[in-house]
């Protein structure tokens, strides 16, 4: 049997210190490292979180070391989310004035999260250069990653070029609806009302493979949360396919 569950935005609340929970009738989302509040956006009640860099400091001259890591609201209440499906929607907004000029406006989904955050794997949007006139940047648009081991610069040196990044006609200031369909090694994303899936990884590297779920923000973004949907699923045994040649 399917298990949906959505968030419910029911009161307003505010808390910037790691560990704090918030509550929304039977959901709770807890705070890692980053600060939430309930706003009316756009005429709904949403989620809205943004990194606290008092909480984990970045550093620009180290990147890879200082992103994509422990800031984010963990839903609690499924804790062995291994193969199904996750749908948000999404909204993201950089930060004005932004504390990293090229910041991208990092919004997206962690999911099989250890229950000590020591791993976990994601993948996330950089919606600034979605719909950008420049195919070399929209090919960055969308990014796997693997923590602890596989950061985004790690698996850009170990990996052939788009392995673990692809293009998706996404973009700053708008709702954006994301669906990730996860099946043993391999993840699938799905972009709004869209058909076919935006990017596929063949195969996740991550060590934990089952465990929380998690809505994601980075460095310079505010992002805005609604509509959380989570199916769990026996995993699914594909037909192997044609193999792909030289094209």
């Amino acid at each position: 049997m399917k298990k949906y569950i959505s968030i419910a935005f029911l009161s307003f609340l505010s808390i910037e210190s790691f560990g704090q929970n918030l509550k929304f009738g039977k959901q709770t989302f807890e705070l890692h490292n980053v600060t939430g509040s309930i706003i009316e956006f756009q005429g709904k009640k949403v989620l809205k979180i943004e990194r606290d860099l008092k909480a984990l400091p970045f550093d620009e001259k180290n990147l890879e070391t200082t992103v994509d890591d422990r800031h984010y609201a963990r839903l609690l209440g499924i804790d062995d989310f291994e193969n199904g499906t996750i749908e948000i929607k999404m909204y993201s907004q950089i930060q004005n004035p932004s504390p990293y000029a090229p910041a991208a406006g990092f919004i997206g989904l962690y999911y099989r999260i250890a229950a000590d955050d020591s791993a976990w794997e994601s993948i996330y949007l950089r919606p600034k250069v979605g719909r950008i006139n420049n195919q070399m940047a929209r090919n960055h648009a969308v990014q796997y990653f693997a923590y602890p081991d596989y950061k985004f610069q790690t698996l850009r040196d170990k990996f052939p070029a788009g392995s673990y990044e692809g293009s998706a006609p996404v973009m700053l200031n708008e709702w954006i609806t994301m669906r990730l369909e996860i099946n043993g090694e391999t993840a699938e994303m799905f972009i709004n009302d869209l058909k076919y899936s935006s990017f596929i990884v063949n195969k996740m590297l991550g060590k934990n493979k089952k465990g929380y779920i998690g809505l994601y923000v980075d460095i310079a973004t505010t992002g805005y949360f609604k509509d959380l949907k989570v199916t769990k699923r026996a995993l699914k045994v594909k037909k192997e396919g044609g193999k792909v040649g030289d094209i």
